[in-house]
């Protein structure tokens, strides 16, 4: 924001000076803040630091001891600059002994061999500064305005990353807790080398702080009502730490991300936003069961006094629907509950899928039967297959959200699964099913970095050795040393080293197999993420 010593020289009041550099010339790109004239020699008391000092040195001590006491006085509260006008007190050039302290502290001394009025100066570098600071103003205004526009049109995270490279004129990524990019923009840059070892290189960027830079990048964190689930980074080229507008940028973006999250917008019928929001109540606990109650029984949908049963609808790929195949297959799904004859909300519950919540009136493994027939009946034989699946059967409302949340879960895990079950239930699924149903669940993203950060960071800084290898071969193989030392192709003792190297870096114990079942589940996990990640 503010122009540096070496574009200050370059002015014409300055240039009128016959400005010469006798000291400190690689500093002279430090910003300067403020411009001050002084002609006393404990002016530093009065500086805050950035201000280029203008004096004619009629007031500087005459000794050698007091210059270099002056000079270590500015560069001790970190001045910008010193320029000196010869002619009043030095003639031909500044003392000696100044160039020597100004070059030993590192602070730009300037000479001004021709009179120069001072006020000329002070003008035309706060006017440069002034302008400066009306530029950020507007820059910021920008960078306001962009984010409220996005937000209001419900802009999706790739859209919400390319404004903010736009705006920055520099790359931007957004990454989950696990260290995957979930979307980005290279700004003209080269995506293989934005993008190649991505993880390992995000493990080493460890700011202090929401919003902090660290290593090239500036980096904040995203997320919303105390959950966080990302971190959008931006690089930034320059040798010093980016400018304030750009933190500003980058936190605009993170809040509209994360309250893009939040809310979904759909061109819904009355009724089918009702039956949305009921849904999302029951999922978010954030209105009492009994107006859920009240509120559906309006609609015509009774859910006291019935056994009630989650059931999730979705397609087998993960690419998301547009609105329109969404709100078909919402209709899909209302209308085979009623040709099954069954009560229950229904409504999408994101862009991959379809929930609904069944009020039971007979034998629950009937019912679903004949939605699944009905809902297959009503999309046609041309449609593409989907999955149905269904949560445990619960007595309460309040006990609903368990048989949706169950649902999904089922759902999700079930896309890899060609068996031909028209309803999918829990005991169709395996742990490693339900680890990667739950891979965009900050949670187990945050359970997996507990779990294995310190290795996957020890790996990060050394690619050679790659010890996440080992121990999921350990692992793998039951514990057994001698399997394991044959699938990594190493000698007995090369293993045990490994091994015994993970237990100090992890700070477990191998040999306890409560340690080992978590170590294994947060393999699984990663893995799930990862595969997910290569998948989108």
């Amino acid at each position: 924001m503010f122009p540096t010593v070496r574009e200050v020289i370059a002015l014409d009041p300055v240039r009128h000076g016959e400005p010469r550099v006798v000291a400190g010339e690689s500093e002279l790109d430090r910003p300067v803040r403020w411009v001050h004239v002084a002609e006393v020699p404990d002016i530093a008391t009065l500086l805050r630091g950035g201000e280029l000092v203008l004096t004619t040195g009629i007031g500087l001590p005459a000794d050698d001891e007091g210059l270099r006491a002056f000079i270590a006085d500015l560069a001790g509260v970190g001045v910008a600059g010193l320029v000196v006008e010869l002619g009043r007190r030095y003639t031909g050039s500044v003392p000696k002994v100044m160039v020597a302290a100004a070059e030993r502290r590192r602070l730009p001394l300037v000479e001004l061999r021709r009179a120069t009025p001072f006020v000329r100066i002070t003008e035309a570098v706060h006017a440069l500064i002034v302008d400066a600071q009306l530029t950020e103003l507007r820059a910021t205004e920008e960078i306001h305005q962009r984010f409220t526009e996005l937000s209001v049109e419900g802009a999706d995270p790739a859209e919400v990353v390319h404004q903010a490279a736009e705006l920055a004129g520099c790359p931007v990524v957004l990454e989950n807790l696990s260290r995957q990019v979930l979307a980005y923009d290279t700004a003209g840059d080269s995506p293989e080398l934005l993008l190649d070892g991505w993880e390992q290189h995000s493990r080493r960027i460890q700011p202090a702080g929401r919003t902090a830079y660290d290593a090239g990048w500036l980096v904040t964190t995203v997320g919303a009502r105390g959950q966080d689930w990302g971190r959008l980074l931006l690089r930034w080229p320059g040798a010093e730490a980016p400018p304030t507008r750009l933190s500003i940028l980058l936190e605009r973006a993170a809040s509209t991300l994360a309250l893009g999250r939040l809310i979904r917008r759909d061109a819904e019928s009355l009724e089918r936003q009702v039956h949305r929001t009921l849904l999302t109540v029951l999922l978010d606990h954030s209105r009492p069961v009994d107006e859920v109650a009240l509120r559906a029984r309006a609609l015509g949908v009774p859910l006291e006094r019935h056994p009630l049963v989650g059931v999730v609808v979705r397609h087998r790929a993960d690419d998301l629907l547009a609105p329109a195949r969404l709100r078909d297959l919402a209709e899909a799904v209302g209308q085979a509950l009623r040709e099954a004859s069954l009560t229950g909300l229904t409504s999408a519950l994101d862009e991959l899928a379809v929930g609904a919540l069944l009020a039971l009136r007979g034998d629950e493994e009937r019912a679903l039967s004949a939605f699944a027939v009905a809902l297959d009946r009503v999309r046609g034989a041309a449609a593409p297959p989907v999955i149905v699946a269904a949560g445990s059967r619960v007595e309460e409302l309040r006990d609903a959200r368990r048989s949706l949340v169950e649902a999904r879960q089922v759902a999700d895990a079930a896309r890899h699964d060609r068996r031909d079950v028209p309803v999918f239930r829990l005991p169709h699924v395996g742990v490693a099913g339900l680890l990667h149903l739950l891979r965009d669940e900050p949670r187990l993203q945050t359970f997996v970095e507990r779990e294995l950060g310190g290795l996957l960071a020890y790996d990060a800084g050394h690619p050679k050795e790659q010890l996440l290898g080992t121990l999921r071969a350990y692992l793998d193989s039951g514990r057994n040393k001698s399997a394991a030392a044959a699938a990594t192709h190493l000698s007995r003792p090369a293993l045990y080293e490994r091994l015994a190297r993970i237990s100090r870096i992890l700070g477990v114990d191998l040999d306890s197999v409560e340690s080992c079942l978590s170590l294994h589940v947060a393999l699984l996990a990663l893995e799930a993420v990862r595969d997910s990640n290569m998948k989108h």
